[in-house]
C-alpha cells in the first residue's frame, strides 16, 4: 500500500513539473521571471510531424526576436520510430509587467499560453574604477568662451564580454554636438584589473553664455550568463553603468570687442596661396587665392572673404571654397577663394591688405593676423601706340603754311598768288574730306566699343580667363563669337573665321586642351590678352549703315 501510494505521489510530482502540452505540442521559457532590458529563451516542441512551423507573430506586441533555432530528433524504441522538433527563440520584452505568451499555432496542433514576469530594469549605478563596466567623461576647457570648441571624451571600461549594449550621446540645451572622428578601441589596466575600452570625442559648441549642464551618460547592455550552457541562447545577464555629469561656465565675448566677426580659435591662419608676380602687362591677369583656416571653428562660423577693386583694375571674384575637417579632437574650418585683377591702364596696381580679427583661446588675447598689400608695376601692352606726345608743328618766322612770302610782288608773283590760292583751295576741299572721314571712322570705332562692353559673353570670357576656367572661357567665346558671327557652331568654325594668326593659334591650343587631353598650363591668361580687344574676322561681320552727315551726290527724284 505504501508503494503504490509513493508512487502516485512522485507521478504527480513529476506532472507538475513537466511543461505544459496541447494537443501533443509543449511550450515553456527556460526562466519565468527577469528584468527588464534582459534577454529569455522559448521553446516549443512537437511530437511527429506538425505539418508547419510555429507562427511567432503574435509576440511582436510585447517583444523583440533575436532570432530562431530549430533541430529534429529521431528515435526508435521496440521497433517503433519516433520523432519529435524543437524551436527556440530568443526574446527581450519591450516593457515591464506581466507579459502574456498566447497560444502559438503549429500546423493544426496549438500550444498552452505561458506568462512571463518582468520587472523594472535596475537604476544605472555610478560606475567607478574596478567595476565591471563603468563610463568615464572629461570636457576641456570647463569654461569656455561663447562658440570655443569644448573637447569632450567619452570612455566606456568593460571587463566582461558583451553581447550587447547601447551608450547615450552627449545632448543639451544651447549647445551643438558634433561627433568627431571613429571610435577608438584598446586595452588598458586600471588598477589590478584588465579593461577593454572604447573611446568617442565630440566637439560641444556652447551658443549662449552661463551655466550649461551636460546630462550624465548611461550605458546598457547585457553579458553572457554561463549558467545556461546547454540552451540554444545563452541567458544574458543586465549590466549598466552612469557617468558624472558635466558643468560649464560659458564667457560671453569681450564687451570691447566691436562688431568683427566673433571668432574665438586655438589658431588661425590668413595665407596667400598665390605666387604674384611684380609686374604685368594692362589686360594680363593676376589671381591672387586666399585662404583662411581656423583650428576650433566650422567655416560657418568664418567670415566671407571679399576685397575691393584697386584703383586701375577690375575686379573678378570666384566663388569661395569651404570646407569643415577634424583630426579626431578638433575642428577645422577652411575658406578659400580667388580674385582675379585685370589691369586697365600703365602704372603702380596696388592690391589691398587684408585683416581678420580673432580671438587667441590658448593666450586670452585678440590677435589680427594680416594679408600684406602688394604692389604690381603695369606696363603697356605688348605692342600698343602709346600716344605721341610730339606738339603741332610750327610754321618759322616769315612763313605761312610753311610757304615763304616772296619780297617782290611782280606779274610773276600774281601767278604765284594765283597757284597759291587754288592750292589752297585744294588743302581745303582735302582737309574737308579729311573731317568727314575721321568722323565717319570715330562712329564706327565707337560701335565697336560698344559691342566690347556690351558683347553678352565677353565679361563671362574675360572673368574665366582670369581664373583660369578653361571650359568657362570656352563657353563664353563661342558665345560672344555667335553674337556677331551666328553661323558659327563650335571652335572649328571659329578657328576657320578668325584672320589673327594669334587668336586662331590660341582657340587652336584650346581645342587641344578641351579634347585632347593636351596641357593648358598659361593658356588662360594668352586667350584674355589675344581676344581683349575683340574678334579679327575674315570677314567683317555685316554692320547696320550708319546715315551720312552729307546730302547724297545724286539725290533721287
Amino acid at each position: 500500500m505504501m508503494r503504490w501510494l509513493h508512487a502516485v505521489f512522485l507521478l504527480a510530482w513529476a506532472s507538475a513539473s513537466l511543461p505544459v502540452f496541447a494537443d501533443g505540442a509543449r511550450a515553456w521559457l527556460d526562466r519565468d521571471s527577469m528584468q527588464l532590458g534582459e534577454t529569455v529563451t522559448l521553446n516549443v516542441e512537437v511530437e511527429g510531424n506538425a505539418g508547419g512551423e510555429p507562427d511567432f507573430a503574435a509576440l511582436a506586441a510585447d517583444f523583440r526576436t533575436l532570432g530562431t533555432q530549430s533541430s529534429r530528433q529521431f528515435s526508435m524504441t521496440n521497433g517503433e520510430a519516433t520523432s519529435k522538433n524543437l524551436w527556440a527563440i530568443g526574446l527581450e520584452p519591450k516593457r515591464a509587467g506581466t507579459l502574456d505568451i498566447p497560444a502559438l499555432a503549429i500546423g493544426a496542433l496549438r500550444t498552452a499560453p505561458l506568462q512571463l514576469t518582468v520587472l523594472p530594469a535596475a537604476t544605472p549605478v555610478q560606475g567607478k574604477a574596478g567595476d565591471a563596466v563603468y563610463v568615464e567623461v572629461s570636457a576641456e576647457p570647463l569654461a569656455p568662451y561663447v562658440q570655443q570648441q569644448v573637447r569632450y571624451v567619452v570612455k566606456l571600461f568593460y571587463a566582461v564580454d558583451l553581447t550587447e549594449g547601447a551608450l547615450d550621446e552627449p545632448a543639451a540645451d544651447g549647445v551643438v554636438v558634433q561627433k568627431l572622428g571613429r571610435d577608438r578601441q584598446y586595452n588598458a589596466t586600471v588598477g589590478e584589473r584588465r579593461y577593454h575600452v572604447l573611446e568617442r570625442h565630440y566637439a560641444l559648441v556652447p551658443e549662449r553664455s552661463g551655466t550649461l549642464t551636460m546630462p550624465a551618460l548611461s550605458f546598457r547592455g547585457s553579458t553572457l550568463d554561463s549558467s545556461d550552457p546547454t540552451g540554444f541562447f545563452r541567458r544574458g545577464r543586465a549590466v549598466s553603468a552612469r557617468s558624472d555629469g558635466v558643468s560649464l561656465e560659458v564667457k560671453p565675448k569681450p564687451g570691447d570687442w566691436g562688431t568683427a566677426p566673433w571668432l574665438p580659435a586655438a589658431s588661425l591662419e590668413l595665407g596667400d596661396e598665390s605666387e604674384l608676380p611684380r609686374e604685368v602687362a594692362v589686360g594680363e591677369p593676376v589671381t591672387r587665392t586666399i585662404r583662411l583656416r581656423a583650428q576650433g571653428l566650422g567655416y560657418e562660423q568664418l567670415p566671407e572673404l571679399a576685397i575691393a577693386a584697386p584703383s586701375g583694375s577690375e575686379l573678378y571674384p570666384d566663388k569661395p571654397d569651404t570646407q569643415t575637417r577634424d583630426d579626431g579632437s578638433w575642428l577645422y574650418g577652411e575658406r578659400t577663394r580667388k580674385f582675379a585683377f585685370v589691369p586697365t591702364r600703365p602704372g603702380k596696381l596696388m592690391l589691398p591688405a587684408v585683416e581678420v580679427a580673432w580671438w587667441d583661446t590658448a593666450q586670452d588675447r585678440r590677435v589680427t593676423a594680416v594679408l600684406p598689400a602688394h604692389e604690381i608695376n603695369v606696363v603697356a601692352a605688348a605692342g600698343g601706340t602709346p600716344a605721341s606726345s610730339a606738339g603741332p608743328a610750327i610754321a618759322p618766322a616769315g612763313s605761312v603754311g610753311g610757304v615763304n612770302w616772296p619780297e617782290p610782288v611782280d606779274a610773276s608773283a600774281l601767278r604765284g598768288w594765283r597757284a597759291l590760292a587754288i592750292g589752297a583751295l585744294g588743302l581745303w576741299l582735302i582737309t574737308l574730306f579729311a573731317w568727314w572721314r575721321s568722323r565717319a571712322t570715330r562712329r564706327v570705332a565707337a560701335r565697336v566699343d560698344r559691342q566690347l562692353v556690351d558683347a553678352p559673353d565677353r565679361g563671362g570670357f574675360l572673368r574665366a580667363c582670369a581664373i583660369g576656367d578653361l571650359a568657362g572661357a570656352e563657353h563664353a567665346l563661342l558665345g560672344w563669337a555667335r553674337s556677331e558671327q551666328p553661323s558659327l557652331r563650335h571652335l572649328g568654325d571659329l578657328i576657320d573665321a578668325l584672320a589673327d594668326g594669334d587668336q586662331r593659334d590660341r582657340v587652336t591650343r584650346l581645342q587641344r586642351v578641351r579634347y585632347a587631353g593636351a596641357s593648358g598650363e598659361g593658356l588662360a591668361n594668352e586667350l584674355g590678352r589675344a581676344f581683349r580687344s575683340g574678334f579679327a574676322w575674315r570677314q567683317a561681320p555685316p554692320a547696320a549703315s550708319d546715315p551720312s552727315p552729307l546730302p547724297p551726290l545724286y539725290p533721287s527724284h
